[in-house]
This record gives C-alpha cells, structure tokens and sequence, in this order.
C-alpha cells in the first residue's frame, strides 16, 4: 500500500511537472465508489480540473492534492493499489508497483479514473488509476491556503514528517498512556497518526523492539520515547530518498519481512521472523527480540507457553494450566472454543468461507498467492 514516502513520491512528481500548468481537458469515469463521497462525481471532477491552472500540491500523510487557481480542490488517497502516472516519466520504481508501472504503449492507461492534458508544448498528461477501485477522490470547496483545516485532511491525526509542531513526544505519549489498543492498531489509526501503514509501522516497531500486540497503555515513558524517535527516523529517511526502498539502510526489516510463506523466515544473521494479525492486518516481527512487556517487563504469552501448558497473562501475570485438546468427537464441542481451531469449511450445502478484503489484501501485498480449495472426492472427502 502506498504509505506516507510513496505519496511523498509522488507529490514531488507533481510539482516538478505540473504545479503552474494550466489544464486544457480533464474527464473522468463514472465510479461512484472511487468519486462517490460528499457528492464528488467523475463529471464533477472533470468541470473541476477543465481550464484551471494548477497553483500547488501537497501532501499529509497518505492524503495528498492538488490547489487549483478556483475552489474546488482535488484530495486524492491510493487506498491499496491506487497510483498516478505521468506520461513519460516513471512514477513508480519497484516490484511492488509492477501494476501500476507508467513504461505503457497505450494512453490513458488502463483502469484510468480520471485524466488530464496540460494546454503547454509539450503537453504533460496524468492518470489516476486503480485497479480494485480502493482508492478515493474527492473535491474540497474551500480556499486553497485553508484545505487542511476542511474534510478529510481535518479529520486525520499530524504528519510525523511536516507537522513536528503538531507531532510532539507529548502528544504521542498522551495518546498512548489513554489506548488500551494493541501499539500496531493504533499506529496504523490515520485519526492518531497520518501516514503509517502496514510496513512503516512493522518497521518502526521492530527498530524500537516492542511486539506488535504490545498494549500501548503498557508501555513505559522510555519505550514511548524510543518509539517517538523512530517513528521520526523512519518516516523521516523514507520521505527522504521518496520512497525508493533500495536506498532505505540494510538493517531495516523491510528488505526482509515479505517472507510470509516461507518455510523458515529470518533476517541475515539467523534471527527468526513470525506474523501474527493484528488490527485486521498482517505484521511481521521478530519474536525473540520483541517481547509483549508490562511496566517494562517481558511477560509470557501465549505464543512462548511451556511444555506443561502454563501460560502466563499480560493482563495480570497469574498463570493458568491450559487443558489437553479433546479428542474424537469431542471436538464439536469444543471448536467455538479458543483451544480448537475451526474446521474447514466443505463446498456444497456448507459455502467455503470467503476471506475478508483485508485478508486478499493483506496477501496481495505481501506477495502471497490465495490458496485454492482442494476438489471433493465423493460426498464424504474432507477438504484439505
């Protein structure tokens, strides 16, 4: 997902080829869920752009826009798989954006939203483009000096980059001391924090050595102080080189947390690395150097139980004898319970269950390919 250094990318796009032109045409689809909120339209946004010059273009966290000489004003947020082409340029630098990748023979490209010819020789053109249709694009109705005081910029929390005015330790430890969220959901909450997504908060998190599922209220004032300052170093070394991950430094755990899948997943010097979901999303850590702690102390999880089956809570530290799993057909009782895990689901009068948007998503990203289900054989085959 395009997090807060890829729309720093191509923010910078923007500026160097078309801040200061003047948009001869503009036209748009009609996709009510790319355009479809706040009565934002594709005609809408095409009367929009149409003979406007554009003045600047800027960016908070994943949002970013275009000031135009007249309200209204473009937002634009690449949700998943949103990214914005420049005819001739490349835009995007990595297999990660191998979909959206502008070295294109035919224009408008494909899954255009909306696009756009400048009135100069020679003519800039730009595409929006989405090919799951997650990304959103509205019009702000506002003076342009004025559009993050107005909705959607309003509603989300500082940027760890631009607003350090905004972005203090005080604030930071503020919000944490009054979450009981899991670190990971509430870092990846944009109304807390504009611009953290899935990777950058992996990454900030693992730099800082807490565990993903470490509740934020737990954490002492020296971990939320080390947090802070990474939170910083990285937003802050990612926007610097725009987002180009060859340039990000080789102890960062991006270069290696794409490992879901594999059988064995560990960093260059052997430490392993694990997932676990946390906040409907994928997260990668390293389990012996990122413990769940209370007050500062590691604690027992249920992930480390022993041999003997004693597990030791975070919520109180008392510990608990987990029964042996049930046998036979005991198992039905027992698989709304958190010991079983649930069976699977057989085609045919019981539906497979689907996976969640997230979940696809969540693969997508991490380079997983979704699994297919297993054809029955016969009426009492199990699916494996």
């Amino acid at each position: 997902m395009p997090e807060i250094a890829e729309v720093a990318r191509i923010v910078h796009f923007l500026r160097l080829h078309l801040v200061g032109k003047t948009i001869r045409t503009a036209s748009a689809v009609d996709d009510q869920i790319i355009f479809g909120k706040a009565g934002t339209t594709g005609d809408a946004v095409s009367a929009a752009l149409t003979g406007r010059k554009v003045i600047s273009s800027g960016s908070q966290g994943k949002l970013f826009w275009l000031v135009l000489d007249k309200a209204p004003h473009v937002v634009m947020h690449f949700g998943m798989t949103g990214w914005l082409q420049i005819r001739g340029v490349q835009t995007s630098y990595s297999s990660l954006y191998r979909d959206t990748d502008t070295r294109v023979e035919t224009w408008p490209p494909k899954y255009t939203k909306f696009h756009l010819t400048t009135t100069c020789n020679p003519a800039v053109e730009v595409a929006f483009t989405d090919y799951r249709r997650l990304a959103r694009v509205r019009l702000v109705d506002c003076p342009g000096a004025d559009i993050r005081s107005h909705a959607p910029l309003k509603e989300n929390g500082p940027d760890p980059v631009q607003d350090t005015d905004r972005f203090t330790l005080t604030y930071f430890q503020s919000k944490c001391r009054a979450s009981r969220a899991a670190v990971k959901a509430m870092l990846l909450n944009q109304k807390f924090i504009s611009g953290i997504g899935n990777w950058v908060g992996d990454e900030v998190l693992f730099q800082s050595r807490i565990h993903p599922e470490q509740r934020c209220n737990h954490l002492t004032d020296a971990q939320t102080k080390t947090l802070y300052e990474v939170i910083r170093y990285v937003c802050q070394t990612a926007v610097g080189v725009l987002g180009d991950s060859h340039q990000f430094p080789s102890d960062w755990l991006f270069k290696y947390r794409w490992s879901k899948g594999s059988e064995n997943p560990t960093l260059p010097g052997g430490e392993p690395l694990a997932h676990v979901t946390v906040g409907n999303r994928t997260s990668c850590y390293a389990p012996r150097l990122q413990k769940i702690t209370l007050d500062g102390v590691p604690v027992v999880v249920e992930e480390e139980k022993n041999k003997e089956g004693v597990v030791e809570e975070e919520d109180g530290g008392r510990q608990e004898e987990k029964k042996p799993a049930p046998k036979g057909r005991k198992r039905k009782a027992e698989w709304g319970s958190t010991d079983m895990p649930k069976p699977k689901a057989r085609r045919g009068r019981r539906a497979a269950v689907k996976k969640t948007e997230e979940e696809e998503e969540e693969e997508e990203e991490e380079g997983v390919k979704p699994s297919k289900p297993v054809a029955k054989r016969g009426r009492k085959a199990l699916m494996r």
